[in-house]
This record gives structure tokens, C-alpha cells and sequence, in this order.
């Protein structure tokens, strides 16, 4: 029996569900039972009748996964596939700047710890930061971490945004000239950029989006070359199911090198022996779920 048919086999006695992000490796995704951004499988957790979620991600998603669902088992195959963003602002710098601007809501982006989701006002994901942000009884906005996320929802609100200066490294080193050379080259294509992107970027494309809108993009009847700024693995998932499309990396292929450590090995381990559950302090748990369930109304 196959790494994949005894991972079956558990997942059954087990009542586990597999979540995978569009960023993970393809042997990984295609042993997910749902595929998707980080909205999508927040919705996945919070619904879920499985007893275990096997969350195939970074650590970040997997808290909010066990936020959603505390009653259910979440296991992280690797315990260290970490988000660097998601580490650089912590509660006590949130809670810092909500007494620098008393009048503020602070609204972080789901790529965040789960201790800062807990000081948080609402949370957000880049497909729906914008709603979030505009729809907020503030006229003050703290916006944390993603300072380019935070940058292209500015575009769209009118209201006074204190933005942290955090980043994705991987979205943040998709450079102007390397977009400019692939739209140079295939002029006949769709620039789909994520908005995590630095703003020189997104000025440069056609789209901008999460990348579930990227999955929903490429399924347009008169979409046939896609030039995709974001993460490989999410290429790799359209090429996959697209298969008469052509989906071209803007620059040099990035790799989000968190996502890259878990492998079908490491689900099965997970399954197996119950490897890394997530645990979170009750406290932690209660706040941070009311930013959540604020978020998935906007969704």
C-alpha cells in the first residue's frame, strides 16, 4: 500500500480532513480534500464535521483553524512551517500603538499569531481587507503586519490608515523590472499580481487579487496566458487544472520556503501519531475568535 492509499486509510478511521494551501508542494495538494487561500480554508475549518483537521499551511492558519473549530484536533505536519511575517509585530507593539491612537481599530491580517488576532478589533485576508477596512466604525485604521497589503486597501478607503511595516518576503521581492520583462515578453498575456505585492507592482498589472481570485481568474472562458505574481505552488495548482492554459511565473519562480517543508510524509506522520497538535491558551482563543468571526462576516 502507497504513502497516498495509507493516508486514505487513516483519514477515515480517523475523521480527519486534509486542508491545503494553494502555496504547498503538489504531491500535497493533491492529497487535500479542500484546496485554497487562506479565506477559503478558514471558512473549510469553521464548517467542518471532521473530528481532526490536518492543516497542510503555516502555523498561523493552523491556530486560526483551532480558533474556528476548539472542540476539534488540528495537527501541523511540521512544526516549524512558519509565516516570518506573521512573527513580525507582536501584542505588545499592537497594543502600543492602539495608545498612540486611542480612537484607532486595529485590523490585522490573518497572517498574524493568534496572541495578536487576540488584541485585534476584526482580522482580514487580502480578499477581503478591503470590505473590512471600509466597512469599519473608525475613522482611524491600524493596519498590521503587511505594510503592502495595508498600502493597496489605502487606495480604496477614506479614512487614515497607521500601517506596519511588515512584509511577505516573497511577494516583496517580486521587483518592477522583472514584471516589466515578462509583460515585455508576452504582451498578450493577463498580469495577475497578489496585493501583498510591492504598490510599484501592483501599478504594473492588470489584476490584482488573492489567490483565490487568481483560481477564479483562471477559469474565465476568454483568459488563455495568465502572467501570475505570486507564490509557485499556486502556479503549479492552475497549470495542474488548466491544462490547455498557459500560466507563466512574473520573474523568477518564488517559493514560500514555510509552506515548502511539509510533505506527504509528513501528513502521514501527522496522522499516524498525532504529530504537532496546535494548543492555544482559552484566553487567547476567545479573542482572538471574535476578530475571526467578524472577518468571515466580510466574506
Amino acid at each position: 500500500m502507497g504513502k497516498k492509499e495509507k493516508i486514505e486509510e487513516l483519514k477515515h478511521e480517523e475523521n480527519a480532513v486534509i486542508l491545503g494551501h494553494n502555496y504547498q508542494r503538489e504531491e500535497v495538494q493533491k492529497i487535500a480534500d479542500f484546496l485554497g487561500d487562506s479565506l477559503g480554508l478558514s471558512k473549510q475549518a469553521a464548517k467542518t464535521e471532521a473530528d481532526t483537521i490536518i492543516f497542510c499551511g503555516v502555523k498561523f492558519m493552523a491556530e486560526t483553524a483551532k480558533i474556528l473549530s476548539p472542540d476539534k484536533q488540528v495537527l501541523l505536519p511540521e512544526r516549524d512551517s512558519d509565516c516570518p511575517m506573521a512573527n513580525m509585530v507582536t501584542p505588545e507593539e499592537i497594543e502600543k500603538m492602539k495608545e498612540d491612537h486611542p480612537n484607532a481599530k486595529v485590523v490585522s491580517y490573518v497572517n498574524t499569531t493568534a496572541e495578536v488576532k487576540a488584541v485585534s478589533d476584526v482580522c482580514c485576508t487580502s480578499s477581503n481587507a478591503i470590505d473590512v477596512v471600509k466597512n469599519l466604525n473608525a475613522e482611524t485604521v491600524i493596519f498590521t503586519p503587511d505594510k503592502n497589503l495595508g498600502s493597496w486597501v489605502q487606495r480604496f478607503v477614506d479614512k487614515e490608515m497607521v500601517i506596519w511595516d511588515g512584509h511577505c518576503y516573497v511577494h516583496n521581492h517580486i521587483t518592477p523590472a522583472e514584471v516589466k520583462k515578462s509583460k515585455e515578453n508576452m504582451p498578450e498575456a493577463t498580469l495577475i499580481v497578489h496585493p501583498e505585492c510591492k504598490p510599484e507592482v501592483a501599478d504594473l498589472a492588470d489584476e490584482v487579487g488573492s489567490t483565490g481570485d487568481m483560481v477564479d481568474y483562471a477559469k474565465r472562458p476568454d483568459v488563455d496566458k495568465m502572467i501570475i505574481g505570486t507564490e509557485m505552488g499556486l502556479i503549479k495548482r492552475l497549470q495542474r487544472e488548466h491544462p490547455e492554459k498557459e500560466f507563466y511565473s512574473a520573474g523568477s519562480p518564488k517559493i514560500c520556503q514555510g509552506m515548502k517543508k511539509i510533505t506527504i510524509d509528513s501528513v502521514y506522520e501527522a496522522l499516524k501519531n498525532n504529530r504537532y497538535e496546535i494548543e492555544l491558551e482559552n484566553k487567547v482563543k476567545e479573542g482572538a475568535k471574535k476578530a475571526l468571526d467578524k472577518m468571515l462576516k466580510y466574506s
